[in-house]
């Protein structure tokens, strides 16, 4: 079980690419052991080419007892109200928490596909307007008045009203300027997809907010047993390196960026970078035996990381190795800072 003193959310199976006869019972089958593991959430992603992450959403909340959708919410798909209710809607037919990933929207032909022409940094300034009215929807004001560039609103009222005791975690990509400032100004969560913890000079996480990591595990007791597994999940594609080439030619994400520029890593280190590359994922893994991860995992803790955001489970046991790792660095972490 993860430890209680952070937040574990793995991922759902995306729908592209999937069976659509069985890819509800994935997702259930998915969500069952995330939620055994004692993960918080799970991650529910969404883009043009994925099925609707509230549909998703609510077949994880019936499958499951009590594990927290993290529903990817894209502001040119839906107006803000919309999203609130949906929330509201959620915690009145379930009693159930969601948390909410604001997405700014990387990928430049979806974007124009919608005919939004925003720029980068300015999107992140309409999402804090967006998330901003939902908050305050949500937060049980008895009517909205909101006047900012990109949205308003007069006297808008929610109904269903939202249980105060279910209001929703809000995760937000920090990996730019524009988005750690985002994160900020809405009080939200700031995800990074992260470099070695090595390469950090200074704490991303000092400035008081909260932070955390979006990063993949595949970790065993013996070492050669991980990367095996990991070798074999992951084997070097041409054609998926052609593909991710592509994906980050029509990409104004900062995180995409950043990821590509750095090395692999090999096999000489817990962090690798090779099933990014070859386009199977969409974050750094940390591989090896539990105490070579528990320690990558320990440094990122000790900078003030505290919310986790695990890749797609293939297996059951996948997130009680994880699990493992992480009691060891929070250990290990928790240990040093009283001595220190």
């Amino acid at each position: 079980m993860f430890d209680p003193r952070i937040e574990v959310f793995s991922t759902c199976p995306p729908s592209s690419g999937a069976d659509a006869r069985t890819y509800l019972r994935d997702v259930v089958r998915v969500a069952r052991w995330s939620e055994e593991a004692g993960c918080r959430g799970i991650l529910v992603y969404s883009d043009n080419s994925l099925v609707d992450p509230w549909l998703v959403a609510q077949v994880i909340i019936e499958g499951t007892r009590s594990l927290c959708p993290l529903v990817a919410v894209q502001p040119v798909y839906m107006h803000p109200y919309s999203v609130a209710r949906m929330a509201a809607s959620l915690g009145h037919l379930y009693g159930r928490r969601i948390y909410l990933n604001m997405v700014a929207g990387g990928f430049k032909n979806d974007l124009t596909a919608l005919n939004d022409t925003t720029p980068h940094d300015r999107r992140y300034h309409r999402l804090i307007e967006y998330t901003t009215i939902i908050q305050r929807l949500l937060s049980g004001a008895s009517a909205v008045d909101f006047q900012g560039e990109f949205y308003r609103v007069d006297k808008l009222k929610l109904s269903p009203s939202h249980p105060p005791d279910l209001l929703p975690g809000i995760f937000i990509s920090g990996s730019s300027e524009a988005g750690s400032a985002a994160a900020r100004a809405i009080g939200a969560t700031a995800i990074e997809y992260p470099k070695p913890a090595e390469d950090y000079r200074e704490r991303p996480a000092a400035d008081g907010g909260a932070h955390g990591i979006r990063v993949g595990i595949i970790t065993r007791a013996a070492e050669k047993d991980a990367w095996d597994l990991a070798r074999a999940r992951f084997p070097e594609d041409r054609r998926g390196q052609l593909a991710h080439q592509l994906a980050m030619k029509v990409s104004d994400s900062v995180w995409h960026g950043q990821l590509s520029q750095l090395d692999a890593g090999g096999e000489t280190g817990p962090y690798w970078l090779v099933p990014f590359q070859n386009y199977k994922t969409m974050c750094p893994y940390l591989v090896g035996s539990y105490e070579r991860v528990a320690s990558e995992l320990g440094r990122y803790a000790s900078l003030g990381y505290r919310a986790f955001i695990l890749d797609v489970p293939r297996e059951p046991d996948e997130l009680h190795h994880a699990s493992v790792a992480f009691d060891r660095a929070l250990d290990r972490c928790l240990s040093h800072s009283q001595t220190g």
